[in-house]
């Protein structure tokens, strides 16, 4: 009888998981054990194995598609077996089989035709509000320039608009009678939205305006393209004006742009614009007076034109990169976060470093110091060591330890079990062994859960001090940065000494800033003082 592949639970956080490639495909013989798919879970890229003998019958989900946990992903049965009973009875649950039969849907009532408002007899324009920023949504009017009743020409100033960006000029482009405006002074409209309408004295504009209302098509024929820019915003912090002694010089955007393009001068162009505004028409028709000689004095040399290609790359995100995402989110906007910073003289722990390494079977990293002082601690200061559920703190006894490990996807925090009760070496040994396989890719679930509370290190990266997010359900997390020479207060005297900064970040739902400063200072002791973690 065949059998249903459902989309495994490979870790404790995971809900869906992605197929990265398929090792089989459809009238494959399979034996149990044999590798299926891999499948990117939020963790890791894992294996996929049968415990079923038998053939590939189906595939559901193909490759870099995603399946939920419990989703149907493959059906395994005897060669030539009518799987179409077993298809229907579970194509409702988890990932819908591609091949499964699809329901017929009744038809959709037809859907009234709106009746097209004929508008091509109506010589006149709505202004909109223009999308002048990839995160404005609306826009507030300032203050009107022009009054219903006032005539506008191409180029005039009409309102004064704040986006979420700045405060900018509304320009028209159009010639005619300010017909309506339809928004007061200190009011906002969203993007789109009917600013105004400007037109030939008399015309319909109440027709326009239904129609907009509406939202029924016009038979209007398409504007001419310089129509299409019924608006123009122009920053008034940046081009609204310009310095000239005692006077200011007026442009339009519009007319700053061709004039730039073109190598003009605004200086020595004429407006014919409302109170001397430099419009369009201005530059096009703007002529260069003679050149006169410049002297050396006066000679300048202008910079060259840089000229790039903006370019980009979308890349979509992996399900640890999802899952980071949402579980630091979380934790960084749920929990109270606070901070506590404190120097390490490293001094002691550098001479001792040296000496365990002489005799050492393997080679210890300061990390793994850090890693046995930290658990020392934690004994010490078992408030540390617990996890936030909500309505209740959980205190362990045991003392679990996560190492942040970066690999290229992402982050994964291998977890060392029972740090306290481990040996230097011991430590270096399964750190060593836990970060090859946070690389390659082999931590299994197990590996990755449990912890009580979590390291971080950069300092092998040259970062001196910074913070860190909680990883939840942990009540604190600790920054390790690098060891870095300084002069330092020994006896009375400034020497060089050795000095790594720990960052401790706390949940202050959890924790208070006495118990977590209690926490530091006894493993800034055990750091400074190593030989007491090796008692």
């Amino acid at each position: 009888m065949a059998e249903v592949i459902r989309m495994p639970k490979m870790s404790d956080t995971m809900t869906d998981g992605v197929i990265a490639t398929w090792h089989k495909k459809v009238g494959d013989k399979v034996k149990s054990g044999d590798v299926l798919a891999e499948v990117e879970t939020d963790k890791a890229t894992m294996e996929l194995e049968s415990y079923e003998d038998g053939t590939l019958l189906f595939i559901g989900v193909k490759e870099k598609e995603s399946a939920p946990v419990d989703g149907v992903i493959a059906i395994i049965g005897k060669d030539g077996e009518n799987i179409d009973g077993l298809l229907s009875s579970v194509g409702k649950g988890g990932a819908t089989p591609a091949s499964a039969p699809s329901e017929t849907k009744p038809e959709p009532a037809p859907q009234k035709t709106a009746a097209k408002v004929d508008t091509s007899n109506i010589n006149a324009e709505i202004i909109r509000m223009p999308k002048m920023s990839d995160t404005m949504t609306e826009g507030t009017i300032v203050a009107w320039h022009k009054k219903v009743g006032d005539k506008v020409k191409s180029g005039d100033l009409l309102a004064e608009v704040a986006t979420d960006k700045a405060t900018m000029e509304l320009e028209s482009y159009n010639d005619g009678i300010l017909l309506y405006v339809g928004v007061k002074d200190g009011e906002a409209v969203v993007v789109d939205g009917v600013l105004a309408i400007i037109g030939e004295q008399g015309a319909d504009y109440q027709t326009l305006l239904s129609a907009a209302a509406s939202g029924t098509p016009s038979a209007a024929p398409a504007a001419k393209e310089e129509k299409k820019e019924s608006t123009a915003l122009q920053s008034t912090a940046q081009t609204s004006s310009v310095s000239s002694g005692d006077q200011r010089l007026k442009a339009s955007p519009l007319a700053r742009k061709i004039a730039k393009d073109k190598g003009i001068d605004l200086q020595q162009v004429h407006g014919s614009g409302e109170f001397g505004r430099i419009v369009k028409k201005d530059i096009e028709s703007f002529k260069a007076p003679a050149a006169t000689p410049v002297s050396a004095e006066t000679k300048t040399v202008s910079a060259p034109a840089y000229v790039g290609q903006e370019s980009f790359e979308e890349v979509s995100v992996s399900q640890m990169r999802k899952t980071i995402a949402k579980r630091l989110g979380e934790s960084k906007f749920g929990a109270p976060h606070f901070y506590l910073t404190m120097e390490v003289n490293m001094d002691k722990a550098i001479e001792a470093r040296a000496s365990i390494n002489e005799v050492a079977p393997v080679k210890i990293s300061f990390n793994d110091m850090v890693i046995k002082a930290t658990a020392a601690a934690l004994r010490k200061h078992p408030k540390v060591n617990s996890s936030w559920l909500g309505d209740k703190i959980r205190y362990n006894h045991h003392i679990h330890i996560g190492v942040a490990v970066a690999v290229e996807e992402g982050l994964l925090v291998p977890v060392l079990k029972f740090a306290d009760n481990k040996s230097l070496s011991q430590i270096g040994t399964e750190v060593k062994e836990l970060g090859g396989k946070a690389k390659n890719k082999k931590l299994t679930p197990a590996e990755m859960s449990g912890n009580t509370f979590t390291i971080s290190n950069l300092g092998m990266f040259g970062i001196e001090e910074f913070t860190a997010i909680i990883n939840p359900p942990d009540a604190a997390i600790l920054a390790v940065g690098g060891i870095k020479q300084l002069p330092i207060v020994k006896n009375g005297e400034i020497k060089i000494g050795n000095v790594m900064k720990l960052t401790l970040s706390c949940d202050h739902r959890a924790l208070d800033g006495a118990v977590g400063s209690a926490f530091l200072q006894t493993l800034k002791d055990f750091l400074e003082d190593p030989v007491r973690i090796l008692v």
